[in-house]
């Protein structure tokens, strides 16, 4: 194996049927909201193709947090997010989601059952995925008022009525 290939695994992981990689560089052409969402739609067939080796606890948080994600992608595209924030959701989808998972699966199956010490550590791990991700969801909506708010400020300063008249009244 050449030397790059295996600095590219250390940090890419395999790409296994199983587990394909989320790290896929953008295609030309390819927005960074465009290459977000298609990274979330390969983690999307990666969990589902692992779905029989998953249990039903990281299966239905895992779907709850693509639900999530999908929403963030929307909102950080509409809204034009920080750079802060985009980056937050580019490592969710490519590193803190993919890395854990692929840890999971390698696990014996014996040790991936409903009630194992894995399962459950990686379903509070998920859990604190979902809060980071609803708090994400949280700045951008403030950030989508505070600039509403902003606008209104603006529009009411150059269209209120002057408040002095010609002849010095107000």
């Amino acid at each position: 194996m050449a030397f790059g290939k295996f600095v590219d695994s250390l940090f890419k992981g395999p790409a296994t049927p199983e587990m394909p990689s989320v790290l896929a560089e953008p295609r030309a052409a390819e927005s960074e909201d465009e290459a977000t969402a298609r990274a979330l739609d390969l983690l999307r067939t990666a969990v589902r193709s692992a779905g029989g080796e998953l249990p039903t606890l990281l299966s239905s948080r895992l779907a709850q947090i693509d639900d999530l994600l999908r929403v963030v992608i929307e909102m950080v595209a509409a809204q034009n997010a920080s750079t802060e924030q985009r980056v937050l959701l580019d490592a969710m989808i490519r590193d803190y989601l993919p890395t854990p998972l692929r840890s999971f699966l390698a696990l014996p199956e014996g040790e991936r059952t409903n009630t194992s010490a894995a399962t459950l550590q990686f379903s509070a791990q998920l859990g604190i995925l979902e809060e980071t991700i609803n708090d994400l969801l949280n700045q951008i909506r403030i950030g989508a008022i505070a600039e509403l708010s902003t606008h209104g400020r603006f529009l009411a300063d150059k269209f209120a009525a002057p408040s002095l008249t010609l002849d010095g009244r107000s």
